[in-house]
């Protein structure tokens, strides 16, 4: 196992104590899907990393080498056809107390392991519920994928069973947001349309490829701030991240919908993005 997992470069499972990622969840990661050794998608990852580190103050230079570095060391040991890449980036390690030196060194986590097959779910749909827990509003962390993700971990915890594939989370205004590990989309009379992430929620990979997909086939994705109601008039929806791709979604608790034309469509226009 640890010879795919490398710490600052090194086959290593192992964090210094004081690291700030793991005190205060300061940083950031990616999750990166792998099929058939190709890491999907991943200038974008990069960018969005990157954007991530320009928030919090965390130095981008290099980086984007050492990681490059690790991710060919890890393909070339992958014995997986479909694998989960995870990328960590955290300010480093430092002395106790919220304060940090400009001079720390980020500390790099890179890991690779299998990946579920989500095949099925893809092909037949999912359950969605909604969660009572709420996304808090702070646009400056808004979009960027940040270690701190409590209230995504509080909101899972709020079922257990098989059958709820993903739950809804609105902001604190209650406002609809995100899935707690995905992005949602939907269709109403044809238009696209997804919740606006400029003050709170995680501005998913997959979800802008779906935005550029869309706007490729002159159907611009509309974006703002919506509440619960507007599901009562779509006639498709569909979550997506990078890991699962984009699943069609048959039922919200009341609310229930046909796999329509225009999911299908993008599923099959991302697959030609992957040019896999």
């Amino acid at each position: 196992m640890s010879d795919l997992t490398r710490v600052n470069g090194e086959k290593s499972h192992s964090l210094d104590v004081m690291d700030r990622g793991l005190c205060y969840g300061d940083g950031l990661f990616e999750t990166i899907k792998v099929f058939q050794n190709k890491p999907l998608l991943l200038d974008a990852h990069f960018s969005r990393l990157a954007l991530g580190c320009e928030r919090l103050g965390i130095a981008f230079d290099g980086l984007k080498d050492r990681f490059k570095a690790d991710i060919s060391d890890l393909l070339a040991l992958n014995p997986h056809s479909l694998a989960v890449l995870k990328l960590t980036v955290t300010r480093g390690a430092g002395p106790r107390g919220y304060f940090a030196a400009n001079n720390l060194r980020p500390t790099t986590i890179s890991s690779l392991s299998i990946a579920p097959d989500f095949t099925h779910k893809a092909v037949e749909g999912v359950v969605l519920r909604w969660c009572h827990t709420p996304l808090s509003i702070n646009p400056l962390l808004a979009g960027i994928k940040h270690l701190n993700r409590l209230e995504q971990v509080l909101a899972r915890k709020e079922w257990d069973t098989a059958d709820i594939s993903e739950g809804l989370m609105k902001d604190a205004d209650g406002f609809l947001i995100e899935g707690t590990m995905s992005n949602i989309f939907w269709i109403e009379q044809g238009r696209l349309y997804t919740p606006e992430l400029d003050r709170s929620g995680v501005a998913g990979v997959l979800r802008g490829a779906v935005i550029d997909m869309a706007a490729r086939q002159n159907n611009p994705v509309l974006t703002g701030r919506f509440t619960e109601i507007v599901l009562n008039k779509a006639e498709e929806v569909f979550i997506c991240n990078s890991l699962i791709d984009i699943w069609p979604v048959r039922k919200l608790e009341a609310m229930e919908w046909q796999i329509g034309p225009q999911t299908r469509r993008l599923q099959a226009l991302l697959k030609e993005e992957y040019s896999v």
